[in-house]
């Protein structure tokens, strides 16, 4: 006796929908078009399906068990063979009755399978292909914003037929392959039937139009490929790894012409060291210039600036310098410079200096 709800892996109280799910979910794992598929237990979980994924015959099965279908017919299940989706309106068996396409939705299910349905339409017109390239720049070029000019072989729009591929002067005739529809059918048959797609014309192209005379520039194929410069604003602000689109600046295809996109890698700093759109740098002082105090020039991206040190600063502390930092990628202000003080403690003293620290010792210092 076939054990039904044990081929679906649910328990006897499953409702439709739990029923539903697990049978979609095997019918992708076991379909012998996939890999690792397993035609017998696909005929098995589809003959599963037959019966709990509709009502009555559900209810049938679970008084009388799966010897129920003998009672009214001779044979039972049919299977699939020579099964149309095209013309599906419902399976026979079971006296005659059949399965309408309401309760089991096989449109729905070979969908899942692949993807569009029994009819795909892939008619377009595609643009061309979008181009990515790589640009480096120091941190300074980030700080202010620069230019940069790149040459690119790449795929334009033929400039005699502007990309309609006939040669000036000639027409356009209706493509005999497509009959002018730009799709052709495509019948396929599969394990359990067969289906048919509306695929792009290979002829045309989809177009539905083909060149009287084909133009003697681009050879009938609406472009051709060139060098072109092309110039990119790197704006200032900008972080490593953003990216600059330029709408249009890609391959030319029948759609028109894909994007150009710029992905900026900034160089790392031998001195400056950022974080978002702050900066940090070093700054070392002398042992008597921590204690006693005073002004340092440093460094930023911008220029040089006097910072005032406290006296008493100790090593490891930072000193922020408001608004020297990156300026924001919007345009509002910009981030800040930390300063981060060391103090060089000497390794070799002199003398008179051994003297004046032997005395800053006496001192308690």
């Amino acid at each position: 006796m076939n054990d039904y709800y044990s081929a679906l892996g649910v328990p006897k109280t499953a409702t439709k929908d739990e029923i539903k799910k697990a049978y979609r979910k095997l019918a992708h794992q076991y379909h012998p078009d996939k890999a690792g598929g397993n035609e017998k237990k696909f005929k098995e979980i589809n003959e599963a399906y037959q019966v709990l994924g509709n009502d009555k015959k559900k209810a049938q099965y679970d008084q009388f068990g799966s010897t129920f279908g003998s009672t009214g017919q001779q044979g039972g299940f049919s299977g699939f063979q020579g099964f149309d989706f095209r013309n599906f309106s419902g399976f026979g068996g079971f006296g005659g009755r059949g399965f309408k396409s309401q309760e089991f939705d096989m449109n729905d299910i070979f969908s899942e399978f692949f993807g569009q349905g029994a009819r795909t339409t892939t008619k377009t017109r595609q643009r061309g292909r979008d181009i990515q390239i790589n640009i480096i720049i120091s941190l300074e070029e980030a700080f202010s914003g620069t230019e940069r000019s790149v040459s690119l072989k790449k795929y334009i729009q033929c400039d005699k037929c502007h990309g309609n591929k006939n040669e000036p002067g000639t027409e356009l005739k209706t493509c005999p392959t497509c009959g002018g529809t730009g799709e052709i059918q495509q019948s396929q048959h599969i394990l359990f039937g067969s289906y048919t797609r509306i695929a792009k014309c290979n002829t045309c192209s989809g177009d539905g139009k083909i060149p009287e005379k084909k133009c003697s520039k681009c050879h009938g194929v609406g472009r051709f490929q060139e060098i072109e410069r092309i110039s990119i604003q790197i704006p200032a602000g900008i972080h490593s790894q953003d990216a600059i689109t330029l709408q249009g600046k890609g391959e030319a295809g029948d759609g028109g012409y894909g994007n150009l996109y710029a992905q900026v890698h900034v160089n790392k700093h031998p001195q400056f060291e950022r974080d978002g759109d702050d900066i940090y740098s070093l700054a070392e002082i002398s042992v008597s210039h921590a204690t006693l105090g005073g002004s340092l020039g440093v460094k930023t991206l911008r220029d040089v600036v006097s910072v005032k040190i406290p006296g008493g600063i100790e090593s490891g502390e930072t000193i922020k310098l408001q608004g020297k930092g990156m300026p924001h990628l919007d345009g509002g202000g910009s981030g800040d410079h930390y300063v981060k003080i060391t103090v060089k403690t000497p390794k070799k003293l002199s003398k008179r200096a051994k003297e004046l620290f032997e005395e800053l010792k006496a001192e308690g210092m």
